[in-house]
């Protein structure tokens, strides 16, 4: 399958009153109709995405307009349960990890990862035009616009979610279950020492890019051994611009609306510090 044609943010309309005014009354009548749809969806979006390995899973995009926030979630082929959150309040975003363990080797039934750094501008749309983002084919099969680059990001610390409101009012209720397993790196942490924040909520980790007694976690063979693990997702769609059109009115006088969104798809590769191999099984040679 190929990926999304150009023009293809079309695909995807905005509900918004008085969006038209003033233009020609087919739009504004496909506006009102379109606005039917919202009210009666709210402002959840469920896209089928094709993934990397060729499965196609559900992703299901929420926005809250209060808390100007988005949310993506979507499950792996493996089974991992992948949740983003971008806080555009604080600039923050959360990456969450529930990956299945591996019973037969002592692991709990899942183990929760949780990653915090800042919001870039322009990594994903608005809140606000997410909410009045609703899609004219459900069943179709996604494939992203635009494949953005891998980014790596050292963590080096880790986040006490106890008193990390001062972040984000997100992260308590998303990185519960990860408890010490949260992490951030030391530049965020600097950038938000000189805003203020209390250094007390950050822990760091050994500096294990300097210390060369750590290996790379599917190197180390001892299950008990302090290594660096490594951690790689992939946001596969999301909206991350928006597409304007341009009208004429009655009177000829020419402007711009939105109109659609282009579809993006970002990888993230995370290495930071473990206790123990143990916490990181999923890392092993091949």
């Amino acid at each position: 399958m190929n990926a999304d044609p150009p023009g293809f943010g079309l695909a995807f309309t905005f509900a918004c009153p008085g969006m038209f005014a003033g233009r020609v009354p087919a739009a504004s009548a496909l506006c009102a109709l379109v606005l039917v749809v919202a009210l009666a969806l709210g402002s959840e979006l469920r896209v089928r995405v094709r993934l990397a390995d060729g499965l196609v899973t559900e992703e299901v995009l929420e926005a809250d307009g209060d808390r100007d926030s988005i949310s993506v979630e979507f499950k792996q082929g493996d089974g991992t349960l992948i949740t983003f959150v971008a806080d555009f309040k604080q600039d923050v975003k959360i990456f969450r990890a529930l990956i299945l363990g591996e019973l037969e080797r002592g692991q709990s039934q899942y183990q929760a990862l949780c990653f915090i750094s800042r919001l870039g501008r322009n990594e994903i749309i608005p809140s606000e035009s997410m909410t009045r983002l609703r899609q004219k084919n459900p069943q179709a099969i996604r494939l992203a616009e635009e494949r953005r680059g891998l980014e790596q990001l050292e963590m080096s610390a880790t986040v006490n979610i106890s008193r990390a409101s001062q972040l984000s009012s997100h992260i308590h209720n998303m990185c519960s279950e990860a408890g010490e397993a949260t992490y951030t790196r030391e530049s965020d942490v600097r950038h938000w020492l000189d805003k203020g924040v209390d250094g007390s909520i950050f822990e760091v980790l050994p500096q294990t890019t300097e210390v060369p007694s750590f290996q790379a976690c599917h190197s180390t063979k001892d299950l008990w051994q302090a290594c660096l693990c490594t951690y790689s997702l992939r946001l596969e769609w999301y909206p991350c611009l928006l597409k304007y059109c341009r009208s004429r009115d009655t009177t000829g006088k020419s402007s711009t609306y939105k109109c659609g969104i282009k579809s993006c798809s970002k990888g993230y590769h995370f290495t930071y510090y473990v206790a123990q191999k143990q916490l990181c099984l999923w890392d092993e040679e091949t």
